[in-house]
């Protein structure tokens, strides 16, 4: 299994050129849409929501404020990711109602873990609290990107896009949330050259340190 998941991490690469005669099941796309769900996140606390464009004519919108890349739109499919502008003292509490009620624990138990929590939210700048925030959504495409290549599917993230034209094109602005990152997912296509490139990273002892 180990070497199951090096092998798939190595045939992995960001794909520009999709398959457009290829798509990926209902399934699959839940599968990798579950997977985000599942991600880690700071104090579990989510700050994100993902965005699975299955309009095409809001697909199309898209691809033309994404500078022309056209992997958004000959993918599969497309999915948005988004963090939360403002989280506050009712983001946490209803965080601990659904810990309390899923884990059979009493709310005044769990007061200590509520109050740590808070006090970090409120402890950080608006400014700060959206980084924060933003580089939860990063954690959450990594999920993304690993599961889609354990299941032999293709993916490319990314950051090249025009964001205040997305949050118009999506609603996302009067939901709360703010587009962060987009991943076209789908099948590459036999014409994608870079598919072939050999993958440059660092060796294994000039990542690591052991200490």
């Amino acid at each position: 299994m180990t070497n199951n998941v090096i092998k798939a991490l190595e045939w992995r690469y960001a794909t520009k050129i999709f398959d457009t005669s290829k798509k990926l099941s209902d399934d699959q796309v839940h599968t990798l849409l579950d997977a985000m769900r599942l991600s880690a996140s700071s104090f579990g606390l989510q700050p994100w929501k993902f965005i699975l464009i299955k309009n095409p004519q809001v697909r199309e919108e898209l691809f033309k404020n994404a500078f022309g890349q056209i992997h958004v739109r000959d993918a599969s499919h497309l999915i948005v990711i988004a963090s939360k502008i403002d989280l506050d003292e009712n983001d946490v509490s209803a965080y601990v109602k659904q810990m309390s009620d899923e884990r059979g624990v009493p709310v005044e138990m769990l007061q200590g873990y509520k109050d740590m929590m808070v006090g970090f939210v409120k402890s950080k700048s608006k400014e700060d609290l959206q980084s924060w925030m933003q580089k939860q959504t990063y954690i959450a495409m990594g999920t993304l990107l690993t599961t889609a290549a354990m299941m032999d599917i293709d993916a490319c993230p990314m950051e090249g896009f025009d964001r205040v034209a997305f949050d118009k094109i999506l609603g996302l602005t009067e939901l709360g949330f703010a587009s962060q990152t987009i991943c076209p997912i789908g099948y590459r296509s036999s014409e994608d050259q870079t598919a072939s490139y050999k993958k440059i990273r660092m060796p294994f002892e000039q990542a690591v340190i052991e200490i």
